[in-house]
């Protein structure tokens, strides 16, 4: 029974694992959406967030029937209660690529924000996309060091989306309401998502050291 076990927690970690490789395609795809206004790409993404949210579901599952079942305690019950939390954060993640894509369908064939702001849109995207592969490289290894570096790449798209505001809300910003309006979601989206992956990587390094990590703010 107790290798029955510890093969259950294996699967658990190694969904969590899956989940995210399908949250990395999906913000890297709906980041190109984005910034090439590519409508065929970003259609794709929001077909494929259904895949995340089943495989989200099937892990919710798994792990609610192991703690019914086995009754884990000490670091194998945080390592399950971890995975549903991990798993939401997950989910929203793709939620989060999933609605950056949809910004882009709904202005095609025209950009989703003035030129102005496209390198900032970029670089953000870029820093999205990046966090999300280092995430799935966490999952796998629980490397400490790869946490630290997600929380440090989460500080630059913090920046990057105060700079946004700064810039539509400026007395030389040009854009129309709906510019605004693009800017502030799509600018958000991009925030939430690394703020999503941080979260995650405070729960792995709790879950390798034992130590809980504080918010910053």
């Amino acid at each position: 029974m107790r290798e029955v076990f510890q093969q259950e927690l294996r699967e658990v970690r190694e969904r969590l694992v899956e989940i995210a490789g399908l949250v990395a395609d999906s913000i890297d795809n709906a980041t190109r959406a984005f910034n090439e206004s590519n409508v065929s790409l970003a259609e794709t993404v929001i077909a494929d967030d259904a895949k995340i949210d089943a495989a989200a579901a099937e892990l919710d599952e798994l792990a609610i029937n192991i703690l019914a079942r086995q009754q884990p305690v000490a670091r194998d019950l945080r390592v399950v209660v971890s995975a549903l939390r991990i798993s939401a954060s997950l989910e929203r993640m793709g939620d989060m690529s999933e609605h950056i894509a949809q910004l882009a369908r709904y202005r095609f064939p025209d950009k989703v924000v003035p030129k102005s702001l496209r390198g900032t849109f970029k670089e953000m995207g870029a820093l999205d996309v990046e966090i999300a592969r280092k995430l799935v490289e966490l999952l796998e290894t629980e490397d400490v060091a790869i946490a630290e570096h997600i929380r440090n790449e989460d500080d630059k798209i913090d920046a990057l989306h105060l700079s946004v505001f700064d810039k539509v809300l400026g007395e030389t910003w040009k854009g129309e309401a709906i510019d605004t309006v693009d800017a502030t979601l799509a600018s958000r989206y991009h925030e939430r998502f690394a703020d999503h992956a941080v979260s995650i990587s405070k729960k792995v390094q709790y879950l390798a050291t034992g130590d809980w990590v504080q918010a910053d703010d």
